[in-house]
C-alpha cells in the first residue's frame, strides 16, 4: 500500500478523496461519490475533510520527506 499524500494531480478540490482512493486501491470518483452521499447524513463530514487536507501532506511534499 502506498502512503497517504494529496496527490499533485487528479484533484478536484484539496485532493483528500484522491489521496484515500490510491491508499485504498479504488475510484478516485467513488471516494468523492461516497463522500457527497455522506453529506446528507448528520456528522462532521467537512470537519473531517478539512482536518484530512490540513495534515495530510501533498505529495511532493511527502516525496522530499521519504
Amino acid at each position: 500500500m502506498s502512503r497517504l499524500a494529496r496527490p499533485t494531480h487528479n484533484r478536484v478540490i484539496g485532493g483528500v478523496c484522491a489521496a484515500l482512493a490510491r491508499r485504498f486501491d479504488t475510484s478516485a470518483t467513488t471516494v468523492r461519490v461516497v463522500f457527497l452521499l455522506s453529506c446528507l447524513l448528520p456528522g462532521p463530514q467537512f470537519l473531517l475533510y478539512a482536518a484530512l487536507w490540513i495534515l495530510l501532506p501533498s505529495e511532493d511534499k511527502a516525496r522530499a520527506a521519504w
